[in-house]
C-alpha cells in the first residue's frame, strides 16, 4: 500500500513538472507571427484581387444586358415607324418637344410617328355578342440623351435615356377620344399644302392649348457621359451612305439640330433615312459599368484601357412607312 502511494505521488510531481515547464517561449510567438504574415498576407491579397475582378465583370455584365435590353425595347418601338425626324426635323419642330428650356441636359436624339397597335381597345356588340375590337392610333415618340439634372441624387453621374409619347386617343366616340388622347397631342395634317412628306412632318405642332403633357420616363440608366471634348475616341462613326446621323455634331450646321457641348458624348446617336417609303434607323448605344464601381467622377470618363467597361451594341431597324405620300 505504501509502496503504491509513494509512485501516485511520484507520477503526480513529474505531471506537474512538466505542466509547468510547457508552452511556448516569446520567441517561438513571434518566429509563429513572422511566418504566419508571410502565408497569410499574399493569400488575402489574391482574394481581394478575385473578388475585385468578380465586382469588375459583375458590373461589366450588368451594363451589357441592361444595354442590350434598352436597345431590344427601342428597336421594337421603331419596328412600328412611319417616320423618322433626321438632324434638321429635329431642330424644325424642337420647341414643340419637351424640356426645350434644358437643351444642356437633355436632347431628342431619335424621333418619330409610329401607328400603334391597341388590343381590345373599343367595345362593340351587346349582350351575349358583346366584344372589343383591337385599333390604331398615331403617336409621337422621343428617345432623349439625359445629363445632370439630377438634384436629388437618383441616378448615376453617368447620363441616361428617357422616353416621352404622345398619342392620339380611340373609341366609338368622339368624347371616348377625346378622354384617351393625351394632353397636347395633335395629328400631322397629311392634307396640308406642304409639297413633301418631309416638310409635312417638319411643320407639326402640339395642341396650345393643353398645359400638361406626358413626362419624360426613364428607360436606362449609366450610359457614357464622356464628352468629345473629353476624349475624341468617343465620337459616333459615320453613318452608311444615304443616312444622317443624329444629333449632327458639324459645328455651325446650317438648321441642323446640334446638341449642347455637355451633351456630345457619341454615346446615343442614330443614323436615319427617312422618305415617303424608306423608314430605316440605326441606333448606337454605349453604357459606362465602370460608374458602377467607381464614384469619382474624373476616373469614369471613357479610355483606351477601360474600353471593356463601356460596352457598345447596335442595331438596325425597319420601320413600317405607311404614309405613302409625295
Amino acid at each position: 500500500m505504501k509502496y503504491q502511494k509513494w509512485f501516485f505521488n511520484q507520477y503526480l510531481k513529474h505531471f506537474q513538472d512538466k505542466r509547468e515547464s510547457g508552452g511556448f517561449t516569446l520567441i517561438e510567438l513571434l518566429v509563429a507571427l513572422i511566418l504566419a504574415a508571410l502565408v497569410i498576407t499574399p493569400l488575402l491579397g489574391f482574394m481581394i484581387t478575385i473578388m475585385d475582378n468578380d465586382r469588375k465583370e459583375q458590373a461589366k455584365a450588368t451594363s451589357e444586358q441592361e444595354i442590350k435590353a434598352a436597345l431590344d425595347y427601342i428597336a421594337r418601338d421603331l419596328e412600328q415607324a412611319i417616320y423618322i425626324y433626321d438632324a434638321d426635323g429635329i431642330a424644325a419642330i424642337r420647341s414643340q418637344l419637351p424640356k426645350n428650356d434644358q437643351q444642356t441636359n437633355y436632347f431628342p436624339v431619335l424621333v418619330f410617328w409610329k401607328r400603334q397597335y391597341i388590343p381590345k381597345a373599343i367595345s362593340v356588340g351587346t349582350g351575349a355578342s358583346a366584344g372589343y375590337d383591337d385599333t390604331y392610333v398615331y403617336s409621337l415618340v422621343a428617345y432623349y440623351l439625359i445629363k445632370g439634372d439630377n438634384a436629388d441624387n437618383i441616378w448615376s453621374k453617368t447620363a441616361r435615356i428617357g422616353r416621352f409619347q404622345l398619342s392620339d386617343g380611340y373609341g366609338k366616340t368622339t368624347a371616348d377620344v377625346t378622354s384617351t388622347r393625351d394632353p397636347g397631342f395633335q395629328i400631322f395634317d397629311p392634307n396640308n399644302l406642304y409639297t413633301t412628306l418631309r416638310d409635312k412632318m417638319n411643320n407639326w405642332t402640339k395642341d396650345a392649348s393643353a398645359t400638361n403633357t406626358p413626362s419624360i420616363l426613364p428607360l436606362v440608366d449609366y450610359i457614357d457621359q464622356t464628352t468629345v471634348s473629353d476624349n475624341s475616341a468617343v465620337s459616333p462613326r459615320n453613318c452608311p451612305t444615304g443616312m444622317q446621323q443624329v444629333p449632327n455634331y458639324a459645328s455651325g450646321a446650317t438648321g441642323a439640330s446640334v446638341p449642347d457641348t455637355n451633351l456630345k458624348t457619341g454615346s446615343f446617336y442614330v443614323c436615319v433615312q427617312s422618305t415617303a417609303k424608306i423608314t430605316v434607323a440605326e441606333v448606337h448605344l454605349r453604357g459606362n459599368a465602370y460608374a458602377r464601381i467607381e464614384n469619382n467622377e474624373n476616373q469614369i470618363k471613357y479610355s483606351e484601357n477601360k474600353k471593356i467597361y463601356f460596352p457598345e451594341f447596335s442595331t438596325q431597324v425597319k420601320g413600317r412607312g405607311f404614309l405613302f405620300t409625295k
